[in-house]
């Protein structure tokens, strides 16, 4: 390697590398701004009530990318716009990083639901092309982290339901490429019901 290209690297690298730094989240920073985020989903991330998230060992990317788009509108929400509308980008980083290090708590699936909720899961619906949802989510439901694809896992049923049919129904509609509303819109409530419910009992 040449002295330029060495002067460039090094430049490049002392430039870019402070951006990236930056752009991580404190997770021991995160706990201590946590504190009103407990009253609905945990001290620790996993939230007592099953109509709000469980954000323990979700991705931090997925995490991050949420706040977001709580506070720009791109995902609507009036409680959680409320919540993140005077949090910082670092104060979302930090958050982020705190929830994504705690361990989420499984809960258990309707055994009357499993094997409808499992084979959609693992195998999808090659008659109405759905694809399996384990090709993004994992097989074991912990996401596809630098995809920002998130952990479904051990989440709630009754959560987990109400997102698929507001995908469904376009009342949510921030997923890249409409993954998530094309997916889900062939689905009926049987089928989504059942994979909710298997979702809540994997890990």
């Amino acid at each position: 390697m040449n002295k330029l290209a060495i002067v460039l690297t090094s430049f490049l690298f002392a430039t870019v590398a402070p951006v990236f730094a930056a752009a991580q989240g404190d997770a021991a920073a995160g706990q201590a701004k946590a504190a009103l985020c407990g009253s609905c989903h945990g001290v620790d991330g996993n939230s007592a009530l099953a109509m709000n998230p469980k954000l323990a060992g979700q991705g931090a990317g997925y995490l991050y990318k949420q706040l977001v788009e709580f506070k720009s509108g791109a995902r609507e929400n009036a409680t959680m716009a409320a919540m993140v509308m005077n949090l910082s980008d670092q104060d979302m980083l930090d958050l982020a990083a705190y929830y994504a290090s705690q361990q989420v708590t499984i809960g258990g699936a309707d055994p009357a639901k499993i094997e409808l909720g499992e084979s959609i899961y693992r195998a999808g619906n090659k008659e109405l092309g759905v694809a399996a949802c384990a090709s993004c989510h994992s097989s074991d439901g912990t996401g596809n982290a630098p995809a920002k694809f998130p952990a479904v896992g051990g989440q709630h049923a009754e959560y987990t339901l109400s997102q698929l049919k507001a995908f469904r129904s376009g009342m949510r509609n921030n997923d890249a490429g409409s993954m998530m509303r094309s997916t889900v819109e062939r689905l009926t409530d049987t089928e989504l019901d059942a994979l909710a419910s298997y979702l809540e009992g994997l890990n």
